[in-house]
């Protein structure tokens, strides 16, 4: 897909469609739509006027021109209040409007935003908001489907420029945001992809690639080097499967070879049966998504990758199955992992936790200063805060404040939960240093502080995405299936962290 930033007439565009942006409310048309309107016969006045078109955000009507200008259709794609547009509801209105013209069977599409929009939001702002709504709006995993008719495909994107801001500060914001969307839907991609195609070999095959690209260093460790390491918590998981597990370990190395390094842990259960506590066969294909978290950091360094923050960071992905067998762990085992610490297995389903923890402390061995780790992990999360916000716990008030900054430039909602010291009685054991499961009362605070009894005291926040993995409703640019959370809000974290090296 192609975007480019274009001047002209309203009615002249070479486009299928013409989208207008317009705030809820307006009753004063500029002077280029009024010249549209005429040429139109007054339909856009006449809409305004009794409402058909209200402006509400992410509202859309279409007027089939009928060869009076050049574009076949306009959209009138509604931003909503003006005071409360930023770029979230840009990118989510820029969505709404784009799957709109695809419906349509349009090819190219040429948008022209309110007056005062391009001078409210920066230039790179206005570019970066429109290539990342437009790309994932426009996601689809269709693969499978052998006989289902293609739709055609949104090829050109045009955005019309009216004043005398520079076009590079635009394409900038443009290349940032194709490299955002382009991460987000490669992580949408291994979300999607069943668990019989997506296992953890093939896991470390995309992280291998994506490495490659940016020239970054990739290792992938195979059981035998975990056995080595002492990574038995990671081991128990995959003793049920006949997948090998893998440790995907990739390097960025933007910073100062004394800089900081950030740990980047993503849960990859590529897929999660429960073990022998084996979960209920209703809704268990869903568990395909557990390593959504894994499939986010691969995102993010791709994205990474592409926007070159000055920082460095190491991402691991343990990546395994969990399933039952004569071979798997049981409830009651004790297995040491790679730190020292002993844990009792209460549950064989509340494995994430067990290889993540493997996977921090080899991330903390090879010198993270400090730790974010994102995971599908609890169903208590759900519980807690449904599908709308991702949880997340923290040791550290600096550190989670940052992860809050770049979740909000992504429009991730995220909320921290309590991490009380009294919550960790819940996690003692009898017989082992620490049990991986407290019980069912405050379950992703007490998933989250088992993490935290393994980070060695380094900074660290927990992301809880269980309820916002996916979503089964279409709104803006989100479409159903996986959301891609995550993925925005670590490549803006390594951008913050990078600006705050620097000072």
């Amino acid at each position: 897909m192609e975007f480019r930033v274009v001047r002209g007439a309203l009615g002249d565009m070479a486009s299928d469609s013409l989208v207008l942006c317009m705030y809820r409310g307006i009753r004063t048309l500029s002077p280029e739509i009024k010249e549209l309107d005429r040429q139109l016969g007054g339909v856009i006045g006449e809409m305004i006027i009794t409402e058909t078109f209200e402006g509400k955000a992410m509202e859309v009507q279409v007027i089939h021109t009928l060869g009076r200008i050049t574009p076949k259709n306009l959209i009138l794609a509604g931003l909503g209040e003006e005071e409360k547009v930023d770029e979230e509801i840009l990118r989510n209105v820029l969505g709404s409007a784009v799957k709109t013209a695809r419906k349509l069977g349009n090819k190219k599409v040429a948008f022209c935003l309110e007056e005062d929009l391009e001078k409210k939001l920066c230039p790179v702002a206005l570019g970066q908001s429109l290539a990342e709504g437009v790309l994932m709006a426009l996601y689809r995993f269709d693969k499978y489907k052998s006989t289902e008719k293609k739709q055609e495909e949104i090829e050109e994107v045009f955005l019309l420029k009216k004043y005398a801001v520079e076009d590079g500060l635009i394409q900038k914001g443009i290349q940032r945001g194709t490299a955002l969307g382009k991460a987000v839907n490669l992580t949408r991609d291994l979300v999607n992809e069943p668990g019989n195609r997506m296992t953890p070999t093939v896991m470390a095959g995309v992280a291998k690639k994506v490495a490659v690209n940016h020239g970054m260093r990739i290792e992938i460790l195979e059981k035998e080097d975990m056995e080595k390491l002492g990574m038995h918590a990671l081991i128990g998981v995959a003793k049920g499967s006949a997948e090998p597990p893998k440790l995907i370990v990739m390097e960025y190395n933007g910073g100062t070879p004394q800089g900081e390094k950030i740990a980047l842990v993503g849960k990859g259960i590529t897929f999660d049966a429960g073990g022998i506590s084996i979960k209920p066969a209703q809704g268990m294909e869903e568990m395909k998504d557990d390593m959504a978290g894994g499939a986010a950091v691969i995102g993010a360094m791709d994205a990474i990758g592409a926007l070159k923050p000055q920082i460095n960071i190491i991402a691991i992905i343990p990546a395994c199955e969990n399933l039952p067998s004569g071979t798997a762990q049981k409830p009651g085992d004790v297995v040491k992992s790679m730190s020292g610490k002993t844990i009792e297995i209460i549950n064989t389903d509340a494995e994430g936790r067990l290889i993540l923890v493997d996977a921090i402390t080899y991330a903390i061995q090879k010198g993270a200063d400090k730790v974010i780790d994102i995971a599908t992990l609890t169903g208590a999360c759900v519980v807690a805060l449904g599908h709308v916000t991702t949880g997340a716990l923290a040791n550290n008030e600096a550190l989670w404040l940052q992860v809050k900054e770049a979740a909000a430039r992504a429009g991730d909602k995220i909320w921290q939960m309590p991490a009380f010291e009294e919550y960790k009685e819940l996690i003692k054991s009898d017989i082992a240093d620490i049990k991986n499961t407290g019980g069912r009362w405050a379950g992703m605070i007490t998933a989250g502080l088992f993490i935290g009894a393994f980070v060695e005291k380094k900074p660290w926040v927990h992301i809880d995405i269980a309820g916002t993995v996916s979503t089964q409703k279409e709104r803006g640019y989100r479409v159903k299936g996986p959301t891609g959370v995550g993925v925005r809000t670590l490549a803006h974290l390594a951008e913050v962290l990078a600006v705050e090296n620097i000072k």
